[in-house]
């Protein structure tokens, strides 16, 4: 059995398409692909349909890792049931995302960097422009939540 994971930012086109594809590569680089099942998803709809915002597709296209296809997404209530894992970007995701599955009664609405040694929020490039800082903060993150796994 898959196990399945969300990984949820606010318009889906930066931080966790992003962290999706890092997990990806890392889960395929670990000959575990049969594992596990990785997408992504927004609390907003402001970008519903939309590719990957350009900097975040050129800052994975840096490593090698192609995000071909990602059309952004808006997070459903049935998700909750449907992922083992709902992975938020930051603090304002998880109420979001708490919101709209109506609470957390199984405890699968985590924060990425909570699987680190430096908890707190992934860095928001949309405001920041550094998508480097982003780029670290996920793979940092999706690295300690393979190792959990």
């Amino acid at each position: 059995m898959k196990t399945k994971i969300l990984f949820v930012c606010h318009g889906n086109i930066c931080r966790s398409p992003m962290a999706e594809f890092i997990m990806k590569r890392l889960v395929c680089d670990a000959g575990r692909e049969g594992e596990f099942e990785i997408a992504s998803a927004a609390t907003s709809t402001e970008e519903i349909g939309n590719a990957v915002y350009p900097p975040a597709r050129r800052k994975l296209a840096e490593h090698g890792i192609s995000c071909e296809g990602k059309t952004a997404r808006q997070l459903r209530r049935d998700d909750y049931d449907r992922y083992d894992l709902l992975i938020g970007m930051d603090s304002y995701n998880i109420r979001n995302m708490n919101r709209m599955c109506g609470g957390d009664p199984e405890g699968k609405i985590r924060l990425l960097l909570d699987y680190t040694d430096r908890p707190g929020d992934v860095a928001d490039p949309w405001y920041t422009g550094n998508f480097d800082a982003t780029y670290r903060d996920c793979l940092d993150g999706c690295r300690a939540l393979l190792e959990t796994l």
